[in-house]
């Protein structure tokens, strides 16, 4: 079924149980219209509604029918504040529950956060408030130990070899140089992937950390971030999510200059008291290495020429950093 398909179905769907809604609601939810979210993708819809509690001002407040059960556990998880922070680090939490209308779906009715997302318009302190959010999420998400999860498995073995065959195949520009990089990575794939799964991995990370998931309640270009969409958080390592942010700088590397994700999560981490290995820059090189060498796999998704050139250049620049021969 094509996209379009699936979202008007999932906005059919909401529509007919926005009845049971507004009574799970208590009726505070009022004035509730489905719409098109560009960002969301699947059998999921999305409402904008305004927030009419007993007491207190009406509030304009976003429903997401379904969401994912994690993504429900980690909103309510995180609704807690620091003592020097009033707002929580995701968005508010107004109304939420597993079941609607007979359906085994879960929903949540959030606040909707007034500016964003960052990805939208470029600034260079973006980088500096998503990191600081993240520090902070990982901090308040350590009050739950991993427990019943395991961090992603990536078949770095699988993906490289896929990665040489995309480019026989598919020829891309600066073939030569992709098969001579790709060649020298695969040579030393076994122990990059050994020191990378030694990576200590009994922390929550955010799994989808990118500048679309980053909003702000005071301004586009000052303020603390609330992070959303907590449908990724899984137990990992640190770096997955900095030089995942990282990743989409490459194809603009003037923003690089001004604003370094990986560090400037390090320098976070260690203000508020997270662990950092004094061996964080070689892992983060082993990371890099391995998620641009990659990327010939998923040519038809990220294959745009500007960010694949990048994507070897990191990944000939990692290469001699971890001093791989030819």
């Amino acid at each position: 079924m094509a996209h379009s398909s699936i979202q008007r179905d999932a906005r059919s769907l909401a529509a007919s149980l926005l009845p049971h809604l507004k009574d799970a609601c208590q009726g505070h939810l009022k004035k509730v219209i489905w719409f098109k979210a560009d960002w969301q993708r699947g059998g999921a819809a999305t409402g904008r509604g305004r927030w009419v509690p007993k007491t207190g001002d009406p509030m304009d407040v976003i429903i997401k029918i379904p969401v994912r059960p994690r993504e429900l556990t980690w909103l309510h998880r995180l609704q807690q504040t620091e003592p020097d922070s009033p707002e929580p680090v995701v968005p508010r939490l107004l109304g939420s529950g597993t079941t609607l209308g007979g359906y085994d779906l879960a929903w949540v009715v959030i606040e909707k956060i007034e500016h964003g997302p960052l990805g939208m318009r470029w600034h260079k302190n973006h980088v500096r408030r998503i990191v600081e959010a993240a520090t902070r999420f990982s901090k308040e998400a350590d009050a739950w130990p991993v427990s019943g999860a395991d961090p992603r498995y990536e078949d770095w073995d699988r993906m490289i070899d896929q990665a040489r065959s995309s480019v026989r195949t598919n020829e891309p520009a600066n073939q030569v140089q992709w098969s001579n990089a790709l060649k020298r990575l695969a040579h030393g794939v076994d122990e990059l992937v050994e020191r990378w799964r030694a990576r200590e991995t009994d922390h929550w990370i955010h799994g989808d950390l990118h500048l679309a998931n980053a909003l702000s309640r005071d301004g586009m270009q000052h303020g603390p971030v609330t992070l959303i969409d907590m449908a990724e958080v899984r137990p990992g390592h640190w770096l997955e999510d900095a030089v995942f942010l990282e990743r989409q700088l490459w194809a603009v590397p003037e923003r690089l200059v001004t604003s370094k994700p990986v560090k400037a999560m390090a320098s976070a981490r260690r203000r508020c008291g997270l662990g950092v290995e004094d061996h964080w820059v070689d892992l983060a090189m082993i990371r890099r290495a391995l998620m641009a060498g990659t990327a010939p796999t998923f040519i038809r998704s990220e294959g745009h020429p500007r960010f694949f050139k990048a994507c070897l250049h990191q990944l000939e620049r990692s290469l001699v950093a971890l001093k791989l021969k030819r």
